[in-house]
């Protein structure tokens, strides 16, 4: 059963005195957003990085580095703060090809990703982060070369802390729009044609291409990720009243591999807006069950 909205925002714990319904009520709208100039929502999403940066990254730890805009600005400045000797004997471990050469740039001595890594901190973007509970989506963005959902999800869980660097756009309740699915792709109708009876009318399931437009049925260059499976973007045209659930729905399904669905605690977002940061804590694993 969900929670009730008041138990929730007391499991939240916020850094500053912006309360969520003023996060809400200051979303831009269509036209401010238009007229704002790039460079203010750039200077916003780097102060988030290098805040990210500064109040989490301590000297001899292994982090995690996320793939994105503001992660790559939040790597150039662990970059910066290893050259001015601010922090020492940090190793990064990169989620994607683009953080890695990123990384690589930034003068960030490198590990791959196993199993039994222990990762002692891991930043990211997301495509959005539902309000009140924290549950993120990533992934919908075109997949790069051998960029892996699996990867970067593994590496976040296996994180023992996590933040989010998002805009304020990004936060909110009933979040619409898709989640990635990646599914084994020899009977990948048959696992498309399952998810799309469940989530009738509230949602379309098309495969991704590899190249040219994607469909309902997928084109005839379906992309294949690195691990072999297809990606299905299941793109909801209704708000979701929980990412949870529908995570949970997708998980019972024959043939899906993964999702990107990432559910955490601890988890921290820092939100970026014109007027400031706000940081939003999920401490306690009870809101998803």
């Amino acid at each position: 059963a969900m929670a009730s909205s008041s138990t929730l925002s007391t499991r939240l714990h916020l850094h500053s005195p912006t309360s969520l319904t003023s996060i809400r009520s200051r979303r831009p709208n269509f036209l401010r957003m238009l007229t704002r100039s790039c460079l203010d929502d750039s200077s916003a999403l780097l102060r988030a990085a290098e805040y990210t940066v500064d109040s989490y990254v301590k000297s001899g730890m292994v982090v995690g580095l996320g793939s994105g805009h503001a992660s790559g600005m939040a790597i150039q400045h662990l970059g910066r703060q290893l050259r001015n000797g601010n922090l020492k004997d940090i190793v990064g471990i990169p989620m994607s090809v683009a953080s890695a050469s990123e990384a690589a740039k930034a003068g960030i001595p490198l590990d791959t990703y196993k199993d039994s890594s222990q990762i002692d901190f891991a930043f990211d973007d997301a495509d959005a982060v539902e309000e009140g509970t924290l549950v993120a989506i990533i992934g919908r963005r075109k997949l790069q070369g051998d960029e892996s959902i699996i990867q970067e999800k593994s590496i976040l869980n296996a994180a023992s802390k996590l933040v989010f660097i998002i805009e304020d756009t990004q936060y909110k309740d009933g979040l619409e729009g898709s989640i990635p699915v990646l599914i084994q792709s020899l009977n990948w109708l048959a696992t498309a044609e399952e998810i799309d009876d469940m989530f009738l009318g509230d949602a379309e399931v098309w495969r991704r291409p590899s190249i040219g437009q994607a469909g309902p049925l997928g084109g005839d260059f379906p992309l294949v990720t690195k691990e072999g499976h297809n990606v299905l973007d299941v793109i909801f045209t209704s708000p979701i009243e929980s990412l949870a659930e529908v995570a949970k729905s997708l998980n019972r399904v024959d043939g899906v591999v993964d999702h990107g669905v990432v559910s955490k605690f601890p988890c921290t977002v820092v939100i970026a807006s014109q007027t400031g940061l706000n940081v939003l804590d999920k401490l306690t694993a009870d809101i998803v069950g």
